[in-house]
C-alpha cells in the first residue's frame, strides 16, 4: 500500500504533529480493563506467579513459629529429638520456600515480559490503523515514548504487583494473625503503625503523580528534539548549529532532571517514615515483651517465653518489610500510572476513518468525481483547506494540477485514497463514494508518489516489492525502465541487490524519486498520483517519464502535481488552484487564453528558460571569442569586446521576439 504516507502542500498541509489534546484521564477501572486485554496468552503465568508467591509467604511465616518451638522445646528443654525434628521441619520449609520463590520469580518474569511485548504490539498495530487525522494528534516523540519508556514502566510495575504485591499483603495479614495468637496485646503495636504509614503513602501519591505526568510529557519533547536533529543532521552541520542543538537538548534534559529530583525528594520521605515506624515497633515489642517474660518467669503456661518474643520480633520484621514492599509498589504505581494512562490514550484512540458494515471491494475504474467537496483538517478550523471543489476526471485521463505554494494541491489528492475524509460534499472513485469502499481495496488501486519520498532499509528490489510483493525480476526491471531508473541501477556494482540505507540517504533525490515512481508502477493501479514527484529530476528525464506513462499505462488515470508548467502542459486537463479553491480548469491553450494566474506562471517560467538559454549561448560566444583571440593577436581588445556585447544583445532580442510570437500563436489557437 503506497498510500500510507503523504505530505500536505507547504502552506496548506496538516498542522504539525503535536501531543494529544488535553482530556480527562481515564478511570482506574478503564485503564486496568484496557491494559488487561494485552495479557492474552500470559494469563496463566500471571495466575501461577501469585499462587507460588502465596506458598512462599505462608512458609516463611511458619518458620518463626517453628523456630519458637525449637527454642522452647529443643534448646530450653534440652531435647535432642525435638531439635532434630524441628530442625528437619525448618529445612523442609526452607526448601519449599526456595522452590516456590524460584517458580514465582520465573512466572512473574514471563508474565511481565510477555505483557510488555503484547502492549508494544497492540500500540504499534493501533498506530497503523490510525488515520492521518489521528496521527496529527500525537507527535513522533510521544508515540516513541509510549512504545518504550511508558511500556517499560508498566512492565516493571506489573511484575512488582503480581509478585511483591501479592507477597506483601499475605505476609502482612498472616504474620499479624500469628503474632496475635502469641500475644494479642503486642500485636496491637503493628496496627497502630498502619494509619501513620497509610496517610504518608497516600499523601505522597497525590503530590508526586502530577510531577511524573509532567516528566513523561517532557520525555516526549526530548524525543522530538532528538528525532528532529537526526532527521535534519545535514542541515545542522551545514549551518554549524551543533552548539545551538546541544543547548536545546540540554535545556530539556535539565528540565527532566529537575522534575525527577523534585519527585524523588518527595518520595525519599517514604524511607525515614518506615524506619521510624519499624524501630518504634521493635522498641515497644522489646519493652512490653521483656516485662511479660519477667512476669511469667519464661513459662509458656503462665505467659510469654523467650521463644515467643523471638517469634514476635521476627514477625515484626516481616510485617515491617511487607509494609516497606508495599511502599515500593506504591512508588512504582505512582510512576507507572501516568505511563498506563498514556498507553491507554493510544489503545483507545478511535480512527476517524471507518469502513461501512458491507464495504465495496472492487474499484470499477479510475474515474474521480469531486462533488462540491469541502475539507478541514480540524472541525475547529476557522476556514476550510479545500472549499467547494467541483472536479470530474474520466478514467484514463491525465490531469495536471498547478498553483502557488499553500494552494492545497496535496490536500486535494490525499482525499482520493481516503487518507482523510471530506468534511462535506461527496468524493467518488469508480462511481462509488470512497467512504463505501473497503480501505484496502481502495488504496490498492491508488498509488501515490510524493516529492519527499521514503525508501526503507533493504535492497533496491526489496524496496520496489513494496508495490507488489510477488513481482518478478522482469516486472521490476520493466517498471524501472518506465521510471527511467534502470540506467543508474545498472551502474551500481550489485545492481538491484544494492543496499539502500534507511531513508534512502545513499542515493540522490532524483534517484530516490524515480525508484518510488517504479515502486508505484508495480502496483499497476487504476489511479496514479505524482505529487511533485519529479521535482528533483531534470526536464529531459521528466519528459521521458511522462512519455512512458502515455504509451505504457494509457488506461490509468494520472494526476500530476507540478511546479513546472512543462510537466503538465500536455495533460488532458489542467487544474489551477488558489487558496484551496479551483481557480480554473481546461487545456493548456484554454488556460493561456482566459486564466491570468496560469498565464503568469507560464510566461515567467518560459522567459526564465529563455534567459537560461541566452546565458548559455553568451557563455559559448565568450569561449569562441577567447579561442579566436589566441590566433588573431592584432585584434583590438576593446573592439572585440564591443562586438561580443552587440552580438549578445542581438541574440537576446531575437529570442524575446520568438517567445512573444509563440505566446501570441497559442492565444490565437494556432498551436
Amino acid at each position: 500500500m503506497s498510500a500510507t504516507t503523504a505530505a500536505a502542500d507547504a502552506g496548506a498541509k496538516a498542522p504539525q504533529a503535536r501531543p494529544a489534546a488535553p482530556q480527562q484521564p481515564p478511570s482506574k477501572k478503564h485503564v486496568i480493563r484496557t491494559l488487561g486485554r494485552s495479557l492474552r496468552e500470559y494469563k496463566k503465568a500471571s495466575i501461577l506467579s501469585p499462587l507460588f508467591v502465596i506458598v512462599e509467604a505462608v512458609i516463611e511465616i511458619l518458620i518463626p513459629s517453628v523456630i519458637a518451638v525449637l527454642i522452647d522445646r529443643g534448646i530450653t528443654g534440652e531435647s535432642m529429638p525435638d531439635i532434630w525434628k524441628y530442625g528437619l521441619i525448618l529445612i523442609a520449609c526452607a526448601a519449599v520456600s526456595l522452590i516456590a520463590g524460584f517458580l514465582s520469580g520465573r512466572f512473574a518474569a514471563i508474565a511481565s515480559s510477555g505483557f510488555a511485548k503484547n502492549l508494544r504490539h497492540d500500540e504499534f498495530e493501533q498506530v497503523q490503523r490510525f488515520s492521518f487525522a489521528n496521527i496529527d494528534r500525537f507527535s513522533t516523540g510521544s508515540i516513541i515514548t509510549r512504545l518504550t519508556t511508558d511500556v517499560t514502566n508498566v512492565q516493571n510495575a506489573y511484575q512488582m504487583i503480581i509478585r511483591v504485591g501479592m507477597r506483601a499483603p499475605v505476609m502482612l495479614i498472616v504474620a499479624w494473625i500469628f503474632a496475635f495468637r502469641i500475644s494479642p496485646q503486642i500485636s496491637m503495636v503493628f496496627l497502630a503503625c498502619i494509619p501513620v504509614l497509610a496517610v504518608g503513602l497516600f499523601g505522597l501519591i497525590i503530590i508526586v503523580h502530577p510531577i511524573f505526568e509532567r516528566v513523561f510529557h517532557t520525555y516526549d519533547e526530548l524525543n522530538n528534539v532528538v528525532d528532529e536533529n537526526l532527521q535534519g543532521i545535514r542541515v545542522v552541520k551545514s549551518f554549524n548549529r551543533e552548539d545551538f542543538e546541544d543547548r536545546k537538548f540540554g535545556r530539556i534534559s535539565q528540565k527532566i532532571y529537575a522534575l525527577f529530583c523534585k519527585a524523588e525528594k518527595l518520595l525519599s520521605i517514604n524511607s525515614p517514615l518506615f524506619n521510624v515506624c519499624m524501630y518504634a515497633s521493635l522498641i515497644t515489642i522489646a519493652w512490653v515483651g521483656a516485662r511479660q517474660i519477667v512476669a511469667s518467669g519464661n513459662n509458656a503456661s503462665v505467659g510469654l517465653t523467650t521463644g515467643d518474643l523471638t517469634a514476635l520480633v521476627t514477625y515484626a520484621m516481616q510485617i515491617m518489610m511487607a509494609m516497606m514492599m508495599l511502599s515500593m509498589i506504591f512508588v512504582m504505581v505512582i510512576i507507572s500510572r501516568a505511563s498506563a494512562e498514556r498507553i491507554c490514550g493510544v489503545l483507545t484512540e478511535e480512527s476517524t476513518i471507518r469502513e461501512t458494515a458491507d464495504p465495496v471491494t472492487d474499484v470499477a475504474d479510475g474515474s474521480i468525481d469531486f462533488d462540491h467537496v469541502t475539507f478541514r483538517y480540524s472541525d475547529h478550523s476557522e476556514r476550510p483547506v479545500l472549499d467547494d471543489i467541483d472536479l470530474h476526471i474520466r478514467s484514463g485521463q491525465t490531469i495536471g494540477i498547478v498553483g502557488g505554494t499553500g494552494s492545497a494541491k496535496s490536500s486535494l489528492v490525499q482525499l482520493i485514497p481516503r487518507l482523510y475524509d471530506v468534511s462535506s460534499g461527496t468524493l467518488k472513485v469508480g462511481g462509488v463514494d470512497v467512504r463505501d469502499y473497503e480501505l484496502e481495496a481502495l488504496r490498492d488501486e491508488v498509488a501515490m508518489v510524493l516529492q519527499k519520498n521514503v525508501l526503507f532499509a533493504g535492497t533496491i528490489a526489496e524496496n520496489l516489492r513494496w508495490g507488489n510483493p510477488y513481482a518478478t525480476d522482469e516486472e521490476i526491471r520493466h517498471a524501472c525502465e518506465l521510471a527511467q531508473a534502470d540506467g543508474f541501477i545498472q551502474e551500481f556494482p550489485d545492481k538491484y541487490d544494492t543496499y539502500i540505507e534507511q531513508g534512502g540517504t545513499n542515493v540522490s533525490g532524483g534517484q530516490r524519486q524515480r525508484l518510488c515512481i517504479a515502486r508505484a508502477l508495480l502496483k499497476k493501479p487504476k489511479i496514479l498520483i505524482l505529487d511533485d514527484s519529479t521535482s528533483a529530476v531534470d526536464t529531459k528525464t521528466d519528459k521521458l517519464i511522462r512519455e512512458a506513462f502515455h504509451h505504457e499505462i494509457p488506461n490509468t488515470t494520472k494526476i500530476i502535481i507540478a511546479q513546472r508548467v512543462a510537466s503538465v502542459e500536455e495533460s488532458d486537463k489542467i487544474v489551477v488552484m488558489h487558496e484551496g479553491r479551483i481557480l480554473d480548469q481546461g487545456t493548456n491553450a484554454e488556460l493561456l487564453e482566459r486564466c491570468e494566474e496560469y498565464r503568469s506562471i507560464y510566461e515567467s517560467q518560459t522567459q526564465q528558460h529563455a534567459q537560461q538559454d541566452l546565458d548559455k549561448e553568451s557563455q559559448d560566444l565568450h569561449e569562441e571569442e577567447s579561442e579566436a583571440s589566441g590566433f588573431t593577436t592584432d585584434y583590438d581588445e576593446d573592439t572585440r569586446t564591443s562586438d561580443v556585447i552587440a552580438r549578445q544583445k542581438e541574440r537576446e532580442r531575437e529570442r524575446e521576439a520568438d517567445v512573444a510570437q509563440d505566446i501570441e500563436a497559442i492565444k490565437g489557437g494556432e498551436r
